[in-house]
């Protein structure tokens, strides 16, 4: 009978994310034959070898890269902030944000089957390599690339939120300030023009409630409701004050809160062009775990086997 190595159970656990006992079990009852081992693993465990991949990864880490007029900033999650702070996943997410700089892939897919050792495994074979390492789904989830005869500032505020700015100017300072800006206050576009349309509609309605509460409150206490008129120019007022609160040339300097973006750009001589800032896990909704359960599942699972 074949020896079955640590390395065959580690190689075979990176391509089915099934547990490393169960790994071994199969190499034994596959007699080594690395092919057998993944069949027997997937008529045996079904869904289950594929278990890592289909946990929810809403942690993780955004990483940035630079040369020249070529940047990068990238968003890979894992599944808990702690394998987040690992060596090798930050490593991961380094070379992803270099490869997408150098290498200007069209999507995520792209990206994943690029080389990325000197010896040729693709980005995802790393990825899986290490996801067979640590037992914890890893992803890569999105990007955003720059190519530009201007200049590229970048900010990571931790490794959880990461902005990259396009901008014109002498002064380097002035794009590092402004993503330093948007880390901490956190825009949603350029100018009030580009604020999508979707989010100020909802501003609107926000507003329209708020009203509509209020003329209840007016007529159950015996007083007059605000005209028509009147209302029409609270609602616009809404949405004016909030298109100031979340277009980046609008808001206060967050070094000098008596300037405006836009005045200290213009003091500065400077132009930003465009911005993009990440956070970790914005709009995934993360599962909370009930561990006590997932422990007596599992020791269930073992009593059964």
């Amino acid at each position: 009978m074949a020896a079955i190595t640590a390395a065959m159970v580690g190689e075979l656990r990176a391509k089915t994310d099934a547990p490393m006992m169960e790994c071994k079990k199969a190499l034994t009852e596959a007699e080594g034959d690395m092919g057998r081992a993944e069949e027997i693993l997937r008529v045996k465990l079904g869904g289950k070898a594929g278990k890592a991949a289909s946990r929810i990864t809403a942690e993780g880490v955004v990483a940035t890269y630079i040369a020249g007029g070529v940047g990068a900033l990238v968003e890979v999650n894992s599944e808990t902030d702690f394998v987040a702070k690992n060596d090798d996943f930050l490593a991961l997410a380094n070379t992803a944000a270099r490869l997408v700089a150098e290498k200007n892939p069209a999507d995520v897919a792209a990206l994943l089957a690029l080389p990325a050792t000197d010896d040729g495994k693709t980005l995802d074979e790393v990825r899986s390599a290490l996801i067979g390492k640590i037992g914890e789904n890893m992803s890569i989830r999105r990007f955003q690339r720059f190519e530009t005869s201007a200049k590229l500032a970048s900010y990571l505020h931790g490794t959880r939120i990461g902005v990259m700015v396009e901008f014109d100017g002498a002064d380097e300072q002035v794009g590092k300030d402004v993503a330093m800006h948007i880390a901490a206050m956190k825009p949603v576009a350029l100018s009030s023009e580009q604020v999508p349309a979707e989010l100020i509609e909802k501003e609107r309605s926000v507003a329209k409630l708020k009203a509509d509460e209020d003329a209840a409150a007016a007529v159950a206490a015996g007083k007059p409701v605000q005209p028509a008129d009147i209302v029409a120019k609270r609602l616009e007022g809404s949405v004016q004050k909030y298109l100031k609160e979340v277009s980046l040339l609008n808001q206060a300097f967050v070094k000098n809160d008596k300037q405006s973006i836009e005045q200290m750009l213009k003091e500065k001589a400077t132009t930003v062009k465009a911005f993009v800032m990440y956070v970790v896990g914005e709009g995934i909704e993360k599962k909370v775990d009930d561990f006590a359960a997932e422990v007596a599942a599992q020791v269930a699972a073992s009593k059964g086997a």
